[in-house]
């Protein structure tokens, strides 16, 4: 029998927000790559678009901004999609998706600082 694997959902991710209605933005994704849920989102500074938050760099993507919620397609075309702005918010720390970049304890650490910046805590036990 063959085993079947789900990837992540919004209820994996997001174990809690004060209200949708405060916490949460829509927002566009730059085009090249499926975002899952649980992505740790940059803002690049000079077009608005959100893409993952890398270790370093200097178009404002490096600082990490959001936590996406549902996963998007984005592989062809710029794509719309709902994330976690701001708090108070805990989402699950195992449901965390990182850009390549983000390789090593010091640098999750790093993004993780810095959602929590914006009142977004992310847990082992959530």
């Amino acid at each position: 029998m063959p085993v079947l694997t789900q990837p992540p959902s919004m209820g994996d991710v997001l174990k809690y927000e004060v209200t949708p209605n405060y916490t949460r933005e829509d927002i566009t994704l730059l085009a090249g790559l499926p975002y899952p849920a649980g992505s740790v989102l940059g803002k690049i500074t000079a077009s608005g678009k959100y893409t993952l938050s890398s270790a370093a760099g200097a178009d404002g993507a490096e600082t990490a901004a959001a936590v996406l919620l549902y996963p998007v397609d984005a592989t062809l075309a710029d794509a719309t999609g709902i994330i976690l702005a701001r708090g108070p918010a805990i989402v699950s720390r195992a449901a965390l998706f990182y850009d390549g970049s983000v390789d090593d304890a010091a640098k999750i650490t790093a993004k993780l600082t810095e959602l929590a910046a914006l009142g977004i805590i992310a847990r082992d036990g959530a």
